[in-house]
């Protein structure tokens, strides 16, 4: 029996990617779960396994082949025989063929004989169809920024979502751009950022005020790059798959998000002796005690008590979305690149189970384990970079969350304690956020309150 592997749904909003390898050939037999091909979205780079066992008869993925959701990857033979079972497989198709026409031919007697009736008709539905699409074109070269927006507003229903990611809707909406008027370049017909980029460019923006309610946006389109050749040897190196997602990811969120960051340090002498003491512990339960273990279950905990770092903000219905559920992102470093894993419900771990949990995730996202869904969902983000070093940064938001933490190595530094300077081990926490919805004095008062978790970590329990 001939069964085909299709490539399943993966995430939300995935429709489409590319194949970066190939891992199988005809003739070979086949597992279920077996691993097919290695395929790239826009989020992620997951592998698609076999829902079959057998021997494969025809593979049709190849490598750097755009495919979809459904698309055919290869057919299987689920009894190990590939002779006369490929052969006879198109035969339902070629029945079903003549049984279509046949079909055909029984309604179409049914239908009025005279075709002057039908022909004036669709002439008419031309006619009404030509002045429908040509009407809402004309306020797009009228200046007021009110009838550009109308035009929008009173597209018909029926033209369904632009072929668009979120991410590039939501940045065309924030450059006053009506997606529907740029043109795609990207795979399978989607518009991208450059696509509306270049729109802009063009001086093809209808409008230059950002939606009702939002503040002004002035983005100016990216220069072209000079003959860098000019002035010596140059080498071009195409960007992967991950480094495309993101840079496409945070110029979107650079765009989007007004950032601010504030500055603080921690005090985690304490800290590191409760690490000492306590290692062992969480290493039985599979885990690496570490500060980020840490870190996520106080952040977690902060995310509770300022409810404002864990939500969204809609400024289209001017609404701010609070989130009842703490999923924390873990920024790491990979030798694909940038991926951030998500620990799901965070506030309802001990850190023993944290640890173990980040240990998983870190070890699968640089072996390439990780599924789509586990880079989704976050509500806060932590990046630690105080194992390569460095006294601070400014990390970008990951929109649409609305604040992330930085964190630099400690340094042993003199604190004046009890009339008196003692060395101590100070790590200087940055928090970058969303001015829109977080003022300074909460940035402060957020960042304070995780620095002074971090300095009494005795009253946090292992359980």
């Amino acid at each position: 029996m001939i069964e085909e592997v299709k490539i399943p749904e993966i995430s939300e909003n995935v429709e489409s990617g590319t194949v970066i390898q190939v891992l199988v050939e005809v003739g070979d037999m086949i597992e279920i779960d077996d691993v097919l091909v290695e395929f790239e979205t826009e989020k992620a780079l997951v592998e698609i396994p076999s829902t079959v066992k057998g021997k494969i008869t025809e593979l049709l993925a190849k490598k750097g082949d755009e495919m979809r959701v459904g698309d055919v990857i290869a057919r299987v033979d689920s009894k190990g025989q590939a002779d006369d079972k490929d052969a006879a497989e198109p035969e339902p198709t070629a029945d079903d063929a003549p049984k279509k026409e046949e079909d055909e031919k029984q309604v179409t007697p049914t239908e009025p004989p005279p075709a002057e009736a039908p022909e004036e008709v669709k002439a008419e539905v031309d006619e009404k169809e030509k002045d429908a699409v040509h009407t809402p074109e004309k306020p797009a070269v009228a200046p007021q920024p009110a009838v550009a927006q109308k035009k929008t507003a009173d597209r018909p229903a029926d033209r369904g979502p632009a072929a668009a990611t979120p991410s590039v809707r939501r940045f065309a909406r924030e450059l006053g751009v009506d997606i529907y008027d740029v043109k795609a370049s990207g795979a399978g017909g989607r518009i991208t950022e450059e696509d509306i980029r270049a729109h802009v460019k063009r001086g093809e923006r209808p409008d230059k005020i950002a939606p009702s309610g939002t503040a002004p946006t002035e983005v100016a389109a990216e220069p072209e790059l000079p003959d860098f050749s000019r002035w010596g040897d140059v080498e071009t190196v195409e960007l992967d798959g991950v480094r495309r997602i993101t840079a496409a990811n945070m110029s979107t969120a650079w765009h989007t998000v007004p950032h601010v960051t504030q500055f603080d340090q921690a005090d985690i002498t304490g800290l590191q002796e409760f690490i000492n003491k306590n290692a062992e512990k969480v290493a039985q339960n599979g885990g690496k005690l570490t500060v980020t273990a840490i870190l996520v279950k106080v952040c977690a905990a902060a995310l509770k008590k300022f409810e404002r770092f864990n939500a969204s903000i809609d400024p289209a219905n001017q609404r701010l979305i609070l989130k009842k559920y703490v999923h924390i992102g873990i920024a790491a470093d990979t030798p694909r690149g940038l991926l951030v894993p998500v620990v799901r419900n965070a506030d309802q771990k001990s850190i023993s189970r944290l640890a173990a949990e980040i240990t998983d995730l870190a070890d699968r996202a640089r072996n390439k384990k990780l599924k789509p869904d586990e880079m989704e969902g976050g509500t806060f983000t932590l990046s630690n970079q105080g194992g390569i070093g460095g006294v601070g940064f400014t990390p970008i938001v990951f929109w649409p969350q609305v604040a992330i933490l930085g964190v630099s190595r400690a340094s042993i530094m003199p604190r004046y304690i009890d009339g008196e300077f003692k060395p101590r081990s100070l790590m200087p926490l940055s928090l970058s956020f969303d001015h829109r919805i977080i003022d300074g004095a909460d940035a402060a008062r957020f960042l304070r309150w995780v620095c002074e978790s971090l300095e009494h970590p005795f009253t946090m329990v292992l359980e």
